[in-house]
C-alpha cells in the first residue's frame, strides 16, 4: 500500500488531476488486476449477508415505504436497461437501478446486522452492495465483472476509513460510501479513469451529510442514509458517462471538503491505496455481526454472555462501569450525553446505539435476538429498567490506543467491572467479538449460510433459499441472466401490509 497525503490547495495552486484524492481512488477502481479467489469468497459470503438481513427485516415499515417509492419507477420492458430487481420481489417486477439500490439498500441497513469496518471512521461496507449489484443487473453483466466492482468497491471504502475521520466533525459516514460505490459501479463498468474520478467526486458531493441522523432520537433514515449515498453514487456515474463534470478538486478544493468541513487548510490526511497492479484485498479487513446491534457492542454482547451466570441474582448489582474507547463512550455510551439512549420508550434505532441498554439485556437473557430483544415489553421490564440504570462508560486510554491500533493489537471491546451489593465485584474483558476474524470462532462461509437460514426462516422459501444459495456458490463465472436473479423472492403474504401513499 501506498500512503498518499491529502490537504487543501489554494484556486491559485496547481494541482494536477493525477495528483487529487479522487483521481488516485478512480486510477485504483478501474486498474484491471485479477481479483484473489479468498477475496471472491469473501464477496460471497458478504453477499449471503446481506440477504440474511434483508429477509429478516422485509416487512418492517421503513423496507416497505422504500418498496413502494422504488415500485414508482419501474424499468422499461426490454433495452439496454432492463432494471434490476428488489429484494422480495419476482425478477419481473424490476426498477430502474437506482430505486432498486435505494429500496434494497434500506432492506440491507434496517436491522444494522451486516458487515463494518472501524479504523479513522468506521463504516458498513456491504452497503456498497445493493448499488454495484442493481447496476450489474441492470445492465445484464456477469459474475465476473460483479466481483471486480464489489471488490472495488470494498477497496475504496477501506482504504478512506483508514485515512479520513468524518465523525469528529460530525460528518455521516456516508460520505465515504457514495465515492466507493462510485468506484466499484466504474470498475464493474469498466469505465475510464476520467469518467470513474468525475463520478466519485459528484458521490462525495452528494452525500456529504451530518451525524444528527445517529444522534438524539435516532430515526429510520439511519437505514435510508446509506441507500440513498448508494442512489446518488449511481446518478453520479450515469452523469459522469454523459459527459457531466463534478467540483473539482472535491477533496482538496478551497472552498472543499477538507477545507470547510473536516479539519481544515492546515491539515493533511494519510489515505493508503494499493500501488498499481496490487490487487483490491481490503474486504478481507471488514467483518461481520453475529448479533444486530452496532458493532462496538458485539464483544460486550459475547462478555455480558460470559458474566451473566456468576452475577445469578441481578437485583444484587450495585453498579456496573464499562470502561471501552474513545468511540464506544462517546457514541453509544454515556458519554454522548443522549438521555434516550436510557428511555425504555426509545426507537430501536436508538437503543441499538445504547450500549447500556444492549449490555444489560444480553446479561440477562444470556443472548441478543435481532427481535425480542428490542421489543418494546422488552425495554419496559423493569428489572430491565432498573439494570440498565446502573451502568455507565467511561473512557479508557488503553482501550481507545487499541481501537486505533494496527493488527492483531486491534480491538473493540471493553473490560467489565459488576460490584455487587456485598461488596464483591466480578470484573472480566473482552477485546474481539467471537466471531471476529481474530475471535474464539470466526464466521466462515457456512456461519454465514446458517445466519441466512436462520433470518430467512419462515420468511423465504426453503427451496428459494437453496436456489439463491447456489447461485453464490457459483458467483465469478455466473452468466449476466443468473447475476439478474441473485436475489430472493417470497409469498407476497410475507412482506407486510401496503406502505402509506406518497407522491410515487
Amino acid at each position: 500500500m501506498n500512503l498518499h497525503d491529502v490537504r487543501t490547495y489554494k484556486s491559485a495552486e496547481p494541482l494536477a488531476r493525477e495528483d487529487q484524492l479522487a483521481w488516485k481512488l478512480a486510477a485504483v477502481a478501474t486498474d484491471p488486476v485479477p481479483v484473489d479467489d479468498d477475496v471472491i469468497e469473501m464477496i460471497g459470503n458478504r453477499i449471503i449477508d446481506n440477504a440474511a438481513v434483508a429477509a429478516a427485516s422485509i416487512a418492517r415499515g421503513p423496507i416497505r415505504s422504500a418498496r413502494a417509492q422504488a415500485l414508482g419507477h419501474k424499468a422499461a420492458p426490454g433495452g439496454a436497461n432492463r432494471g434490476a430487481p428488489i429484494f422480495g420481489l419476482s425478477p419481473d417486477m424490476s426498477v430502474s437501478p437506482e430505486w432498486a439500490a435505494w429500496a434494497n439498500g434500506v432492506a440491507v441497513r434496517e436491522l444494522d446486522f451486516h458487515d463494518t469496518f472501524l479504523a479513522a471512521d468506521y463504516s458498513h461496507p456491504g452497503d456498497n452492495i445493493p448499488p454495484i449489484l442493481a447496476v450489474a443487473q441492470a445492465k445484464g453483466l456477469d459474475g465476473a465483472a460483479l466481483v471486480r466492482g464489489l471488490a472495488a468497491g470494498y477497496e475504496l471504502q477501506v482504504d478512506l476509513v483508514k485515512g479520513i475521520c468524518l465523525h469528529e466533525h460530525k460528518i455521516d459516514h456516508i460520505a465515504h460510501l457514495g465515492p466507493s460505490a462510485a468506484g466499484g459501479i466504474g470498475a464493474l463498468l469498466g469505465l475510464p479513469t476520467e469518467i470513474a474520478f468525475q463520478a466519485i467526486q459528484q458521490a462525495l458531493h452528494t452525500t456529504t451529510t451530518t451525524r444528527q441522523s445517529r444522534k438524539g432520537e435516532i430515526s429510520t433514515w439511519k437505514a435510508y442514509a446509506p441507500a440513498f449515498a448508494g442512489k446518488m453514487a449511481i446518478e453520479a456515474v450515469d452523469r459522469a458517462m454523459r459527459g457531466e463534470g463534478a467540483p473539482s478538486p472535491a477533496y482538496e478544493g478551497e472552498d472543499g471538503f477538507i477545507a470547510w468541513l473536516l479539519s481544515g487548510p492546515a491539515h493533511v490526511y494519510q489515505v493508503p491505496l494499493p500501488a498499481p497492479g496490487q490487487p483490491k484485498r481490503a474486504i478481507l479487513d471488514t467483518y461481520t455481526k453475529e448479533y444486530s446491534a452496532e458493532y462496538q457492542s458485539q464483544a460486550l454482547i459475547d462478555l455480558a454472555k460470559r458474566m451473566g451466570p456468576k452475577v445469578g441474582d441481578f437485583a444484587q448489582v450495585e453498579s456496573i462501569l464499562i470502561k471501552t474507547s474513545h468511540h464506544t463512550h462517546y457514541v453509544i455510551g454515556t458519554g454522548a450525553n443522549d438521555p434516550q439512549k436510557m428511555d425504555p420508550r426509545a426507537s430501536r434505532e436508538t437503543l441499538d446505539h445504547s450500549i447500556m441498554y444492549i449490555f444489560a439485556v444480553a446479561l440477562q437473557d444470556g443472548g441478543w435476538h435481532h427481535v425480542k430483544s428490542y421489543a418494546p415489553e422488552r425495554a419496559q421490564r423493569p428489572d430491565t429498567v432498573a439494570l440498565w440504570h446502573k451502568i455507565t462508560t467511561q473512557e479508557d486510554p488503553a482501550w481507545t490506543a487499541r481501537y486505533h491500533a494496527q493488527g492483531s493489537d486491534k480491538a473493540f471491546g471493553g473490560k467489565v467491572v459488576i460490584k455487587l451489593k456485598d461488596g464483591r465485584s466480578i470484573v472480566d474483558e473482552l477485546g474481539v467479538a467471537d466471531a471476529h476474524p481474530a475471535g474464539a470462532r470466526p464466521f466462515a462461509r457456512a456461519n454465514y449460510v446458517e445466519k441466512f437460514r436462520t433470518l430467512a426462516q419462515d420468511i423465504v422459501e426453503k427451496a428459494e433459499q437453496d436456489r439463491f444459495l447456489a447461485l453464490v456458490e457459483r458467483l465469478p463465472t455466473l452468466s449476466g441472466a443468473e447475476v439478474a436473479r441473485l436475489n430472493f423472492v417470497v409469498p407476497a403474504d410475507r412482506l407486510g401490509p401496503d406502505a402509506p401513499a406518497g407522491i410515487f
